[in-house]
C-alpha cells in the first residue's frame, strides 16, 4: 500500500503524522511524508522520508504575528487572501504529484480541507489524524471565506467542479484519549470518529541525560514548559513561575522551547534546557505546568504527574477542564497568572492524594504502542473496506 501523509504547523501538529507514518512503514507499506522544512528532522528521527511542503510553519506564524501587529485586520485582508491563495496553490502542486498512484492520503486537522481536494482529485481515500475535537475549532466566516477563495482556484486548476464543501474525509482518527475530555465520554464519541489515544514518538533528547542526573540529585522538581509556543516577552511569567516555586521550596525544571531564557540562567534551585523527552523526564517531576496542549497533556497523564494548566486557547482550556473534573490538577488562563495565584494552585496540586489519581488515571490511559498500532490498524481496515 501506497501511504502519504501530509502535516503542517508545530510539533503538535506534525507528530501525530509521523507515529502512524512510521507504523505503516514497519508493516511494510509505502510511506512518504509531506511537512514543512522546519519539521524534517523530527520526520527523519522516525525513520522516514520527508518531502517539503509549503513554507517554514515557524517563520509563517512569526511572520503572521509581525503583520497583524502593524496593520488592521481589514486593511490587510487583500494581502492575506493573496498570500494564502498562492501557498494554497503550491502546496497543491506538491500534494497532487506526491499522491500519484498512492491508495490512501492522511492528514493532520490544519490540511484537511486542502487535501480532500487532492484526494477527490486523485480518487483515493482521505483519513484525518485529529489531535482535539473537530467541533471546538474555530470556523468562523472569515475562516471559512478565506479557505473557500483559496479552494476554488486550486479547484479550477486541477479540473474539479465548484461545490460547497469538498469530499468529506472516510475517517476521522481521534489521536487522544478519550480520559482526556471532561464530561462523560458518550458525549464525545461519534460515527466514523474511533478513539486511539495520544500519537506520540516519544524521542529522546540530547539533555535528557544531563537533566536524569540533576533530579537524582534531589527533590522531584517541579516541571515547567510551553510547548512550541512563543511567549513575547517570556521574562514576567518565567520569574512569576520561579518566585511561585521558590516559595514553596520547590526544585524548578524549565524547557524553554523557542524562547530565550538565558537571563534566569542563574538561580540555584532551577535548571534551564531548550528541550527534553516527556516520556523520559516527566515521571521523575512532582508536577507539569505547560499550556495544556494535547500532546504535553496526555504526557503528564501518562507519566502519573498533577498538572497546571495555563491555557491560552483552541483546545487548552478543554484540558484543562478535564485534568481539574479528575482531580488530578488546576487550570487558569495563562494571561491571568500571577505569584499569588500559581502559589495556591501548586499548593492544591503537590498533595498525597492528587499524586495518587494521578497514578492511578496513568494505568488506565492507553499507551503510546497501544495508540500506533491501533491507528494503523484503522487505516489499513478503511483501504481495505474501500
Amino acid at each position: 500500500m501506497k501511504c502519504v501523509l501530509v502535516g503542517y504547523g508545530s510539533r503538535g501538529d506534525v507528530e501525530p503524522c509521523a507515529v502512524v507514518g512510521r507504523e505503516l512503514l514497519h508493516r511494510g507499506h509505502d510511506v512518504r511524508v509531506a511537512v514543512p522544512p522546519n519539521m524534517f528532522a523530527l520526520i527523519e528521527s522516525a525513520g522516514l522520508a520527508a518531502v517539503g511542503y509549503g513554507p517554514d510553519s515557524q517563520a509563517q506564524l512569526d511572520s503572521a504575528t509581525e503583520y497583524f501587529v502593524s496593520n488592521s485586520p481589514l486593511s490587510a485582508l487583500p494581502d492575506i487572501v493573496e498570500r494564502v491563495t498562492k501557498v494554497w496553490a503550491d502546496k497543491g502542486a506538491t500534494l497532487a504529484s506526491l499522491t500519484e498512484g498512492a491508495d490512501v492520503l492522511l492528514t493532520g486537522m490544519n490540511e484537511q480541507r486542502l487535501a480532500a481536494n487532492i484526494a477527490e482529485y486523485q480518487n483515493i481515500p482521505l483519513i484525518a489524524l485529529h489531535f482535539f475535537p473537530s467541533r471546538i475549532q474555530p470556523s468562523g466566516m472569515l475562516n471559512s471565506q478565506l479557505a473557500k477563495l483559496s479552494e476554488d482556484p486550486l479547484r479550477r486548476t486541477l479540473g474539479l467542479p465548484e461545490v460547497p464543501e469538498p469530499r468529506a474525509a472516510l475517517l476521522e482518527i481521534q489521536a487522544y484519549d478519550e480520559r482526556c475530555l471532561p464530561g462523560e465520554p458518550a458525549q464525545w464519541a461519534e460515527p466514523g470518529k474511533p478513539f486511539v489515544g495520544a500519537l506520540t514518538l516519544e524521542s529522546p533528547t540530547d539533555a535528557d541525560d544531563e537533566v536524569l542526573a540533576w533530579t537524582a540529585d534531589g527533590s522531584p522538581p517541579v516541571y515547567f514548559g510551553l510547548g512550541s509556543t512563543p511567549i513575547s516577552p517570556p521574562a514576567e511569567i518565567v520569574a512569576t513561575i520561579i518566585a511561585a516555586c521558590a516559595n514553596l521550596g520547590e526544585r524548578l525544571l524549565v524547557c524553554s522551547g523557542p524562547n530565550d531564557l538565558s537571563e534566569f540562567d542563574h538561580f540555584d534551585h532551577v535548571k534551564f534546557v531548550s528541550a527534553i523527552s516527556h516520556a523520559v523526564v516527566l515521571p521523575k517531576c512532582r508536577a507539569v505546568v505547560h499550556h495544556g496542549g494535547a500532546g504535553t497533556t496526555a504526557a503528564a497523564m501518562r507519566a502519573g504527574v498533577p498538572s497546571l494548566i495555563l491555557w491560552l486557547w483552541l483546545d487548552q482550556p478543554v484540558w484543562g477542564s478535564a485534568v481539574e473534573q479528575l482531580k488530578i490538577g488546576a487550570a487558569q488562563r495563562f494571561a491571568s497568572a500571577t505569584e499569588k495565584s500559581l502559589t495556591a494552585e501548586l499548593r492544591s496540586i503537590l498533595t498525597p492524594e492528587c499524586l495518587n489519581r494521578a497514578r492511578n488515571i496513568a494505568e488506565q490511559m492507553v499507551s503510546p504502542h497501544e495508540s500506533a498500532c491501533c491507528a494503523a490498524d484503522l487505516v489499513e481496515s478503511a483501504v481495505a473496506a474501500g
